[in-house]
């Protein structure tokens, strides 16, 4: 049976600012027995989502009484070695908030690139290695690092874009929600969940049927979580095959759902 009714796929980007139009930004959903359908942003003068709008429209649909899957496509958590570098707590929550008060990019009028050039920014006090990568990066052939800027397929510009927002639904969804896996890696029943995934894992299995690259991107997440779901396969994904000590790494560092 399945856990879910719903499925958001969301295909991200880390382009400009928090509030500006972002063509790269797309989501798809589907309920239990329908084809994902692309999700318009609300009428607004802008004709693309953006990190702003796409944050308060998933906090409403979040806080109500549907069980959701939701597939985000950057990076939720670190590599350990950043843990290790900056001492950090590997509470999830303490890791947003410290770096959000380094790389605050959902400031109005701020891009990812002025936090990170700024030879005075805070930015500096919290930065990576590109050879860094994630376990769940490691046990995914194609994945890049998050701190890999300016690479062909890269993840970081997003990822640090992006993280600020999982921070805000965090704080501001009325209707607990489940963060896959730091909340755990057991889902209970009738919770919604958002997770990490990589799109590039399903792109190929479906039809592209005249989508551009990012409106196939969020399609396949929305069409992948859906079949897994109903396929009563979504639980080994939700429990990968990891050792005692592999499990307590990714529940630090974060898992792309789907890797197994």
């Amino acid at each position: 049976m399945p856990q879910f009714a719903r499925y958001i796929g969301i295909d991200y980007s880390g382009a400009e600012t928090a509030d500006s139009s972002c063509k790269g930004i797309r989501v798809y959903m589907a309920d239990d027995n329908s084809e994902p359908m692309q999700v318009q942003p609300p009428p607004s003068p802008r004709r693309y989502w953006t990190r702003r709008g796409l944050a308060e429209w998933l906090r409403n649909e979040l806080d109500r009484d549907i069980p959701t899957l939701v597939g985000i496509d950057h990076a939720f958590s670190f590599p350990l070695a950043y843990f290790e570098k900056y001492r950090l707590s590997s509470d999830w929550e303490d890791f947003l908030v410290d770096f959000h008060h380094h790389w605050p990019t959902d400031a109005p009028h701020t891009y990812v690139c002025f936090i990170r050039e700024d030879p005075s920014g805070r930015g500096l006090k919290r930065t990576g290695d590109r050879s860094w990568l994630r376990l769940t990066e490691r046990w995914t052939p194609t994945a890049k690092s998050v701190f890999g800027f300016g690479v062909q397929g890269e993840v970081a510009t997003s990822t640090h874009a992006g993280l600020p927002w999982l921070l805000y639904l965090w704080k501001n969804c009325r209707r607990a929600s489940h963060f896959w896996p730091f909340d755990g890696w057991e889902v209970s029943e009738g919770s919604s969940v958002v997770a990490e995934v990589y799109p590039s894992l399903w792109t190929r299995r479906f039809p592209r049927e005249g989508r551009d690259g990012d409106e196939q991107a969020a399609y396949a997440v929305a069409a992948w979580l859906q079949r897994a779901d109903q396929s009563n396969n979504l639980d080994g994904f939700l429990n990968p095959p990891l050792t005692a000590e592999e499990r307590e790494i990714a529940a630090i560092e974060g898992w792309i759902l789907g890797v197994t």
